[in-house]
This record gives structure tokens, sequence and C-alpha cells, in this order.
């Protein structure tokens, strides 16, 4: 870990805002921008990063002195998942202190190598992994990861919260799904509500970095296992993420990252 420098972490409220979808492509920007980068799916009981990489099922890293992993490359970005330890139908019945220690484990036991960014999938919600994570690892920023919808936005707020009782910089919010296009016509809807991830980015004073649209390109990509960015890098759904890669580096040239984050417990 000593070769790793910023640590960010890619977070959610809820399941099913496309926060892998966003960790996965803001990967590529990165790397687009001509940085040296990580990616950590530190989601332990329901890992994508592997499929959405287009890694086959099957494919295990390789150990070094029966302790250490070494991370699998996809594109020149160093990753390292539970999906690359476990089968497609095998499930995690795991308490928390289990799901954390296998996520100390993946964080301090893969040997990364220089890199400029690791940036972690985070599972859903405020548990286990996330107290884990601020624990264990430097956290230089997060990045959360909602739609427009009002129960979404509910949850990302706890996001947020979470992070500021530990101590970590947010660096920006991702507003996936804002608008829908329609492949045959054009036509634009907010079907997920407007301005919403606008509107809260305002109220915490956190810079909005992305307005992503609901497009057929973002989910088909991922699902082949080729993120939009790194197969169709000139596209309008690229540019975005290219876009908002720039904006999370500049927000985070702006923090100071705290020398140890820890977790503060209050009768709140």
């Amino acid at each position: 870990m000593e070769q790793v420098g910023a640590i960010i972490a890619v977070a959610s409220g809820k399941g099913g805002v496309g926060k892998s979808t966003t960790a996965v492509n803001l990967a590529f920007a990165l790397q687009h921008l001509g940085l040296r980068i990580g990616l950590l799916d530190a989601d332990i009981y329901g890992p994508s990063v592997a499929m959405m990489l287009g890694v086959s099922e099957g494919t295990k890293p390789k150990t070094h002195e029966r302790q250490y992993f070494y991370p699998i490359e996809v594109g020149g970005i160093k990753t390292m998942s539970m999906g690359y330890l476990v089968t497609e139908r095998t499930p995690m019945v795991w308490r928390g202190p289990m799901a954390g220690g296998a996520l100390t484990q993946m964080l301090e036991q893969t040997l990364w190598g220089e890199l400029d960014i690791l940036l972690v999938d985070m599972p859903p919600g405020t548990g286990d992994i996330q107290l884990t994570l601020s624990q264990k690892a430097k956290l230089a920023g997060a990045v959360i990861v909602t739609t427009p919808q009002d129960i979404a936005l509910l949850d990302a707020k706890k996001a947020i919260e979470m992070f500021n009782k530990v101590a970590v910089p947010v660096l920006g919010l991702v507003e996936n799904m804002s608008v829908h296009i329609c492949s045959a016509c054009g036509h634009q809807e907010p079907i997920f509500g407007h301005l919403g991830g606008a509107k809260m980015a305002e109220d915490y004073n956190v810079p909005l970095l992305a307005s992503l649209p609901l497009t057929l390109a973002i989910r088909e990509s991922g699902d082949q296992g080729l993120p939009v960015v790194m197969s169709h890098p000139n596209s309008k759904e690229s540019v975005l993420y290219i876009e908002a890669a720039d904006a999370m580096l500049r927000a985070l040239n702006k923090t100071e990252t705290p020398s140890a984050p820890t977790v503060q417990f209050s009768d709140e």
C-alpha cells in the first residue's frame, strides 16, 4: 500500500443506481487522463467488476509466497475482486466481521505496485464494509452515486453523512439515469425525476461531477464486459465520464487528506 497514492471510495446509499458502472468507467476515464489506476471491488456479497470487465469465469489471481495476490490487469487497470476467488453461483454467507476481514486481505495483501489512484467500488449502504475501509485505509475522498429519484436521494444523503462522520471528504456526486433518451426518436424524458442530484449537491456544497443519461450504450457495454470508456472512448457517454473524472481530480486537489480516519460514535 505504500506505493498507492490516493484511495477513493465510489459509494451509494442503495443498490441499483449504477455505482459499479460508474466505478469501472471512472477508472478508465482516469487512465485516459494519464494516471495509473487500480480498482478494488469491495462488494463482498455481490461482486460485479469481473463481469463488467469481461474477465472470464475461473480466472484466478496469481499468488506470491502464499500470502499476496497479484492483481488481474484489464486494459492496463489493476483489479482485485471477490469475483475472482469464487464462482458466479457461490453465495458469500458470511457475517460482517468475515466480510470485513476479506476486504482487508484484498486491500492490504494485493501487490498493487505504483498507483496514482486506487478506486474502491463499495457495496451499497453504510455498514460493516464502509466502516472497515474507513478504519483500514486512509481514504482521500469519496464519490457518491445516485439517481434523481427521491428514494435514491434519501439514501445518498445517508452515505454523505456517513463519510462526514468518519472525516472523509466527499469529492462530488454522480447522477445516473438523469434523463431517458429514446433510441427511436431521440425524445428526452426525466423518468426518474428532474435535477435531484443538482439540488442535493447544492445542499451539501459538493460538486455535481456528472449527470449521465439512461442509454443502451452504457448498459450494453457493461453487460458485454467492455466498459464504454474503454471500448468507445470518443462517444458522448465516455466524454461525460472523462469530464467527471477531471472534475473529481480538481476536487481532490483542493482537499487535505486526513492522516488517520477514525470512526466516531455519538448519542445522536
